[in-house]
């Protein structure tokens, strides 16, 4: 989440859509950007109870088709878990910034595949069964402008130009490393796991497993 009260707006940063990219992106080019006192990926709703005043501000954020999401979610954090985390091997001792993790990714090393991650995870970890339309809504409205990961860069342009920004290039942040097409990693039931928890992310902007 970042918000800019000179270019009055509010970046509404859902996990695993490019939000990285834009925050990098957004604090190249916008010098009075700032954070509230809260998780980075904190929803509309409690940005705005936070900042009332805000509430006019122009919003915008990123959604993803669910399954791709959470196969990039795996990657991410099993690619730390084999670079830092228990499976690596290397002593769990505070090292600062990205390589200590955080508490969701330590339970998810606990996962043994992306399998378990999918049917464990989405029951025990509620980050990971929450809609992405949870994350963009408030009180009697919604974000403004809701854009897709599958047509970022355009839609990121389009958010610049609403800010009143030129078209600045999008740096491509953590990406993941997951092989092969993102459907490879799933079973029936992985499948309709994904379906039934985001069932109202599917039905908002009409995203499919096929």
């Amino acid at each position: 989440m970042l918000i800019s009260d000179h270019h009055r707006f509010v970046f509404v940063h859902v996990p695993k859509t490019g939000g990285d990219s834009i925050d990098k992106m957004l604090r190249a080019h916008v010098p009075d950007v700032r954070k509230q006192k809260m998780t980075r990926h904190a929803p509309y709703g409690d940005i705005l109870a936070l900042e009332p005043d805000i509430a006019d501000y122009w919003s915008f954020a990123m959604v993803r088709n669910p399954w791709a999401r959470m196969v990039s979610w795996w990657s991410m954090i099993d690619k730390w878990n084999h670079a830092w985390g228990p499976a690596s091997g290397k002593p769990q001792i505070k090292r600062g910034g990205m390589k200590d993790g955080n508490k969701m990714w330590r339970r998810v090393a606990e996962f043994a595949d992306f399998e378990e991650f999918i049917l464990r995870g989405t029951d025990e970890i509620p980050r990971l069964a929450m809609p992405q339309i949870d994350y963009l809504l408030a009180p009697g409205r919604r974000v403004d402008f809701i854009g897709r990961t599958e047509s970022l860069a355009a839609d990121v342009a389009h958010a610049l130009q609403e800010i009143g920004l030129p078209e600045a290039p999008l740096p491509h942040r953590n990406k993941s490393l997951s092989t092969g097409h993102w459907r490879d990693h799933y079973t029936p039931a992985t499948r309709d796991r994904i379906a039934r928890i985001y069932a109202p992310d599917c039905e908002e902007w009409g995203y499919t497993y096929d």
